[in-house]
C-alpha cells in the first residue's frame, strides 16, 4: 500500500502563490505517475496537474495552465505543485494521487489517493 501525504495548504489572497507538496511513503511508486486533483465545494473533482515517472511528460489543465507547475523530486517519491497567480476560483481541496501511468491519472482512474489539503484564496 502507498500513502500519500499532502502539505502546504492554506489561506492567501488573490495573485498570491502557494507550493503543495505530497510524499509517497510505504510500498515505493517506482514507475508511478503522480498528480494533483482538486475538488471545489458542490463541484466534481478535477484533475489540475499529473507527471509521469520520469518527468518527461506533464500535464496541466487549461485552468492552470501558466499559473500552476507541476514537479517531481529528484528521489521521484515528491510532487509539488507550484501555484502562482492564484484565483477565488482555484479554492478548493487539492489531493495527490498516484496511478501506473499519466493517462490512467488523466482518465481519473488514480491507484492512491492522498487525504487532501485545503487551498482558500480570499478575493
Amino acid at each position: 500500500q502507498v500513502q500519500l501525504v499532502e502539505s502546504g495548504g492554506g489561506l492567501v489572497q488573490a495573485g498570491d502563490s502557494l507550493s503543495l507538496s505530497c510524499a509517497a511513503s510505504g510500498r515505493t511508486v517506482s514507475g508511478y505517475a503522480m498528480g494533483w486533483f482538486r475538488q471545489a465545494p458542490g463541484k466534481e473533482r478535477e484533475l489540475v496537474a499529473g507527471i509521469s515517472w520520469s518527468s518527461d511528460n506533464a500535464y496541466h489543465s487549461d485552468s492552470v495552465k501558466g499559473r500552476f507547475t507541476i514537479s517531481r523530486g529528484n528521489a521521484k517519491s515528491t510532487v509539488y505543485l507550484q501555484m502562482n497567480s492564484l484565483k477565488p476560483e482555484d479554492t478548493a481541496v487539492y489531493y495527490c494521487a498516484a496511478g501506473l501511468s499519466l493517462l490512467r491519472l488523466r482518465r481519473y482512474e488514480p491507484d492512491y489517493w492522498g487525504q487532501g489539503t485545503q487551498v482558500t484564496v480570499s478575493s
